[in-house]
């Protein structure tokens, strides 16, 4: 069975005990029927069942927060390591990166402003008591930028302060590509690492099943299913602003800078984007993604060899909106407001984690705990949005896609190439 599958069946078991559990939730008719008959278990269910599965969602958040430094600081040295001696770089890849840096910024700003304005966690139960003091502090602008720079970067991994954190690997990963060969056993040592990385995040993710059931089990219980409206009005904001990027943002971009059609070019792209939401995976999507840059949008071959697989690995645009709207929904639901240093942590931690960390299996899971546990917020959170996770992959996935491909012909029109005829604007 298909993780996703499991998931799902352990989001399911988690509400359906929680619903049990909890002594606020009626239902009429025959659901109510069955659950009053179950009713009789609810004690025992007080007594024995959450007491072990507190400790089970605690422990699978701890194995995720185990993750977190390691995996940032390797992905992150080898990612930047692994571009070349970045003084050499040349003009396609500082416009490639450039590119994918301000959009995906602008992805996060989109998501921030519509997550303010909807407010989706507003009303919930809240769950106060559960948050951890980090949190509540206020974090002005001048606090975030100052604490960028780690005086020790051993003591922001052992506190795990993520930004000095991510600070600090990309400046080591810039230099070992400027030292040539006498880096080489050093990349090798964080190539090492990073696959072991890897194969542990794989391991952690297979227990997400049972992580989430007893999340879901121990939230519900307490709050009851109102929750859930405030869960879909979340899915809802997600949705509305990776629409905005996609279909506002993003195709302003292609004509204004890539003299495209949006509409000519995205007929072009189709195949790709409708495999990217079927997958849920750039890189698996990345050979029909070029033939269809290459083939049917006519692009130059040298830009999108180098532009499309960069942007597979790099390019998630997708991803850094809906973990800066989770973000700010979880703090929400737990009835904390965000100071605005903590959004702009919010937004900076967000960009740069789904930047260096893209690679990793289940890759929104990870980097979601890397920005809320930037800004102090609980982990426990997690489990609420796992359940509409899946259709918001496949959603953020497209994006991410439909971004790699409008970049790839803003940066053919950056480096004079001519636009083809059939998509020029």
């Amino acid at each position: 069975m298909k993780l996703h599958w499991k998931i799902l069946i352990g989001m399911g078991a988690g509400v359906l005990v929680g619903l049990i559990v909890n002594e606020e939730f009626v239902v009429g008719g025959p659901i109510g029927r069955v659950l009053e008959s179950l009713s009789f278990i609810r004690s025992w269910a007080i007594l024995l069942i959450l007491p072990v599965l507190g400790p089970v969602g605690t422990i699978f958040i701890t194995l995720l927060k185990m993750l977190i430094v390691p995996l940032i600081l390797a992905s992150m040295v080898l990612g930047v390591a692994r571009v070349g001696d970045i003084r050499k770089l040349g003009g396609l890849g500082r416009r490639t990166f450039l590119f994918y840096i301000l959009t995906t910024f602008a992805s996060v700003l989109v998501g921030l402003i519509v997550v303010n304005v909807i407010r989706p966690g507003a009303g919930a139960p809240e769950l106060a008591g559960s948050v951890p003091e980090a949190a509540r502090r206020t974090t002005g602008l001048w606090d975030v930028v100052l604490n960028m720079i780690p005086s020790n970067p051993v003591e922001a991994m052992a506190n795990m302060d993520i930004l000095p954190i991510i600070f600090f690997a990309l400046f080591m990963g810039a230099v070992l590509t400027m030292i040539g060969n006498r880096a080489k056993p050093l990349i090798d040592l964080f190539d090492s690492l990073n696959e072991v990385m890897m194969k542990m995040a794989e391991i952690v993710i297979k227990l997400t099943p049972y992580g989430v059931f007893a999340l879901l089990a121990t939230v519900v219980a307490e709050t009851g299913p109102s929750i859930f409206a405030n869960l879909g009005k979340y899915m809802l904001t997600v949705l509305i602003g990776l629409a905005i990027h996609a279909v506002i943002t993003l195709p302003l971009v292609l004509r204004f800078f890539g003299g495209v059609n949006p509409r000519q070019y995205f007929a072009k792209v189709t195949p790709a984007l409708t495999t990217a939401f079927s997958t849920a995976s750039s890189s698996a999507t990345l050979p029909l993604t070029i033939e269809s840059v290459e083939e049917r949008a006519g692009i130059n071959k040298r830009v999108s060899s180098f532009v499309l697989p960069i942007g597979a690995t790099i390019n998630m645009d997708g991803t850094a909106l809906y973990e800066s709207v989770a973000a700010v929904f979880i703090a929400q639901v737990y009835g904390i407001d965000l100071s605005f240093g903590q959004q702009v942590l919010v937004f900076l931690t967000a960009t740069l984690a789904a930047v260096g960390a893209a690679g990793i299996p289940s890759a929104g899971l990870v980097t979601m705990a890397v920005v809320l546990n930037a800004v102090g917020l609980p982990l426990e959170g997690i489990g609420m949005i796992l359940a509409v996770d899946r259709i918001l992959d496949m959603c953020r996935t497209t994006v991410n896609v439909w971004g790699d491909t409008i970049g790839c012909a803003v940066v053919s029109r950056l480096e004079k190439e001519p636009v083809p005829e059939s998509i020029r604007a």
